[in-house]
């Protein structure tokens, strides 16, 4: 497989994650979206690091990443679930009451 498909399909993963985020209401649908492009960077970080020949070095870097937006994934849900809570709502669009 050459690098070209790998990028490609990469481009098309972040460009997918960021339609999501950019079109979506629902607080759950634009953290999947976030994850989505995350997901895709992290293929660009292996595809670079195995087309260049030290594969351990990008494969380490994406293993961070992962563990970065899991950590990021655990703080969102939570907060997402307290403001649930308080606004009986997960629509982005109805819950205004946080702007100043």
């Amino acid at each position: 497989m050459s690098i070209d498909i790998l990028l490609l399909l990469g481009a098309a993963l972040f460009c997918i994650g960021l339609a999501v985020v950019v079109t979506r209401k629902n607080a759950i649908a634009v953290l999947i979206g976030i994850e989505l492009m995350l997901n895709a960077a992290n293929l660009n970080l292996v595809a670079f690091s195995r087309f260049d020949g030290d594969q351990l070095q990008g494969q380490i870097f994406a293993l961070f990443v992962i563990t970065v937006a899991a950590a990021e994934a655990a703080v969102a849900l939570a907060i997402v679930v307290k403001v649930y809570q308080h606004f009986n709502t997960a629509d982005l669009d109805q819950i205004n009451e946080l702007k100043g």
